[in-house]
C-alpha cells in the first residue's frame, strides 16, 4: 500500500488516494504540504530522486515526503531561506551528498538567497571541514547555476566582499575581536592550551578562521554561528560545537532557535548526531 501511495503522489494524484483509502490517508496532509515543499526546493531533481526509490524501497520514498518534508521542514520556526542555509552548511560539511547538496543549493537560491549569501556559507566550511568541502561545495553551486542559467533564471549575484582590517590593526587583532564578540571563550585560557603544543594554530584560527571568514560582511554573524552549528553537529564535533552555541546564543540566538536546528539535522545529518547536538545544548543551558 505504501508503494501505491508514493507512486500516486509522484503522479500527481493525491486527491484520488485520499478518496479511497480514507484510514490510511490521515498522512495525506503531510504527503501533500512534504510535497509541495520539495516542489519549492527543486521539483524536477528532486521528483526524480523519488521516482528512483519506489522500485527499492518504496518506504523510504514515502518517509522522505511525508516526515522529511511534511514534518520537519515544515515547522515554522525558520524561514525557507534560514532552513536552507543551514542544510547547504551541514551537506557541506558532511561531504558525501553531492546529489543532496545541490538539490539544496538550488533550494537556497529558490528561497531566495543571492549566490554571494550562498559562496559564503561554501566558504566558511573550509574553517570547518577543511578547503577540499569547501571546494567541492564551490563547484556543485557552479554546476547548479548553470543549469539554472540554461533554464532561462536569472539569480540575484549580490555582494561578496572581503574582510577589512582597520588601519593600525592587523588581521590578529581583527580575529580577536571577532572572538571576543562571542562571549563563549576566554582566549587567554586558549592560548595557554595550545602553547606548548601548537602555538602557531591558535594563530592561524584567529587570522584565518576569525578574521578572513567570519568577519566577511556577507552573512550576519548569528546567521554564521547557526551555519556553523549545523556543521559541527554533522561532524560530531561536541566540544566546539558547545563553544558555537555559546557563541550563537549571545549573539542573540535563543536556545529554541538552536534545539530547532538539532530537529532539522535529525533529517539530513541523523538522529546520533542531532541528539548529541542536543545534549551539547542541554549542557550549554546548564552552564
Amino acid at each position: 500500500m505504501a508503494a501505491a501511495i508514493v507512486i500516486c503522489v509522484i503522479l500527481g494524484s493525491l486527491d484520488a488516494v485520499a478518496a479511497t483509502e480514507p484510514m490510511d490517508m490521515i498522512n495525506s496532509n503531510k504527503y501533500k504540504t512534504g510535497w509541495q515543499n520539495l516542489k519549492i526546493i527543486d521539483e524536477e531533481s528532486e521528483e526524480k530522486a523519488i521516482k528512483s526509490l519506489v522500485d527499492i524501497s518504496p518506504d523510504l520514498a514515502e518517509y522522505i515526503v511525508t516526515f522529511a518534508y511534511g514534518d520537519i521542514y515544515e515547522r515554522a520556526t525558520f524561514d525557507l531561506k534560514t532552513k536552507e542555509i543551514l542544510i547547504v552548511a551541514a551537506l557541506t560539511a558532511m561531504g558525501n551528498a553531492k546529489p543532496q547538496l545541490k538539490l539544496h543549493l538550488n533550494g537556497a537560491l529558490n528561497a531566495g538567497c543571492s549566490i554571494a549569501e550562498i559562496q559564503e556559507v561554501l566558504l566558511q566550511m573550509s574553517v570547518y571541514s577543511g578547503f577540499p568541502s569547501a571546494v567541492n561545495g564551490m563547484n556543485a553551486l557552479k554546476e547548479v547555476l548553470q543549469k539554472r542559467k540554461g533554464n532561462g533564471i536569472k539569480d540575484p549575484e549580490g555582494v561578496s566582499q572581503k574582510s577589512t582590517i582597520p588601519k593600525g590593526k592587523t588581521r590578529l587583532d581583527v580575529g580577536i575581536s571577532q572572538l571576543d564578540k562571542l562571549k563563549a571563550v576566554d582566549l587567554e585560557k586558549l592560548q595557554q592550551a595550545y602553547k606548548d603544543v601548537s602555538p602557531d594554530f591558535i594563530q592561524y584560527v584567529l587570522e584565518y578562521g576569525f578574521a578572513d571568514i567570519l568577519a566577511r560582511p556577507g552573512l550576519d554573524y548569528k546567521t554564521r554561528e547557526m551555519a556553523t552549528i549545523a556543521a559541527l553537529t554533522a561532524l560530531g564535533v561536541t566540544d566546539q560545537l558547545k563553544l558555537h552555541i555559546r557563541g550563537a546564543i549571545n549573539l542573540g540566538a535563543s536556545k529554541e532557535d538552536i534545539a530547532e536546528i538539532m530537529i532539522l539535522m535529525s533529517v539530513f545529518t541523523g538522529f546520533p548526531s542531532a541528539a548529541n547536538g542536543t545534549m551539547a545544548l542541554k549542557e550549554v543551558i546548564n552552564e
